[in-house]
């Protein structure tokens, strides 16, 4: 089962979401890496456009974590 980690801000998030994605902001990424470390199975990240999430993809991909770059989080509606 992949997991869709939603790097928006938490007030974005709010006002719209994909059912059973996990809220961590880009800001925070660098502090939950253990958190994101220990999910099971595929990762994928996504955002409003694509932009944030591509971001967060490289930086987790450098620390060793294997996911990819959903892009806007309603296209994964």
């Amino acid at each position: 089962m992949k997991t869709l980690i939603d790097v928006r801000t938490p007030a974005e998030f709010q006002a719209g979401n994909v059912p059973g994605s996990i809220n961590i902001p880009l800001n925070e990424i660098p502090h939950r890496i253990e958190e994101i470390r220990a999910i099971q199975g595929p990762i994928d990240l996504c955002c409003l456009s694509g932009g944030r999430s591509g971001q967060a993809t490289a930086y987790l991909r450098a620390q060793g974590i294997d996911c990819n770059n959903a892009g806007g989080w309603m296209s994964n509606l």
